[in-house]
């Protein structure tokens, strides 16, 4: 597995070529595939700077009607066509984890329905897809119906897909939020895991009041087991992105350098703690 960069996730918005020096600065080895140059220069460019690519998000709205959902599906295939010229392999999306208008059920039947045509397509072009659930009680709390939250009901979606290329966006907030254990990751291994996010939870909150949008750099308060987390994958021989998602406000007010460092040095310690090679 290797470190990898979003800029946007960092609050980093800087020209594409800017972005993958200071990915490199940082002590990121790949970085998820941008736009603003040809696929072909991007990927050259990558190369010079020794950088893996990590992951594309999913361009298809398929929580909304369904004429977004249309819509996005018929632009899907010049996407993938793109990320697959500059050498990406892994695409992720996350899933609302309740609803006020549909059943657990009826929704799980809509994931299937909308999301194996768009899995069937990444899949023409060598892309996995993976799915994120959302874990905290907090973004489930007052709706009607509860969905998916945790990684037993996510693994029974990416079977009823069924398609053979979808697998988990593994987060450590949200497996931290669903109350999960090392021992959960076990049952996993690197042909179900597609991506990886990490961050931190703030000190002294109950994990059932954390809320989604309040997070911290990954190993920043040591409330989510990081080592643990790190060392799981580093077992079942994860080998892809590993990309830092804090959700701080404040890296956005930084110069790009300072934040990227800032990731970067974050990142750094936690491989430390988990005893993973450089």
């Amino acid at each position: 597995m290797f470190r990898n960069l979003s800029p946007g996730a960092v609050g980093i918005s800087v020209p594409t070529a800017e972005a993958l020096t200071l990915a490199k600065g940082a002590g990121f080895g790949g970085v998820d595939p941008l736009g603003g140059m040809p696929p072909a220069e991007f990927r050259g460019l990558c190369q010079r700077h020794g950088l893996r690519i990590g992951a594309m998000g999913l361009p298809v709205e398929f929580r909304a009607d369904q004429a977004k959902y249309e819509q996005g599906m018929a632009g899907l295939r010049g996407a993938a066509k793109e990320a697959s010229e500059v050498g990406c392999t892994r695409c992720a999306t996350w899933l609302r984890p309740a609803s006020d208008e549909v059943s657990y059920l009826d929704n799980f039947r809509l994931h299937v329905d909308r999301l194996r045509p768009a899995a069937q397509i990444l899949g023409e072009f060598g892309i996995r897809l993976g799915l994120e659930y959302v874990g905290p009680a907090t973004s489930r709390a007052g709706r009607r119906y509860e969905f998916i939250h945790n990684l037993p009901q996510l693994l029974e979606l990416c079977g009823a897909i069924g398609t053979g290329n979808v697998g988990l966006l593994l987060d450590s907030w949200h497996w931290y939020t669903a109350h999960e254990t090392v021992e959960d990751l076990k049952r996993l291994d690197n042909r179900l895991v597609v991506q990886v996010h990490v961050n931190d939870a703030p000190a002294g909150v109950p994990v059932d009041e954390q809320k989604d949008n309040v997070r911290d750099l990954p190993g920043a308060t040591g409330v989510i087991d990081m080592a643990g987390f790190l060392g799981a994958l580093a077992a079942m021989g994860y080998d892809g992105p590993v990309t830092p998602e804090p959700f701080r406000p404040d890296l956005r007010q930084l110069p790009p350098a300072e934040a990227a460092r800032r990731v970067g040095a974050s990142m750094a310690g936690i491989w430390k703690t988990a005893g993973l090679a450089e």
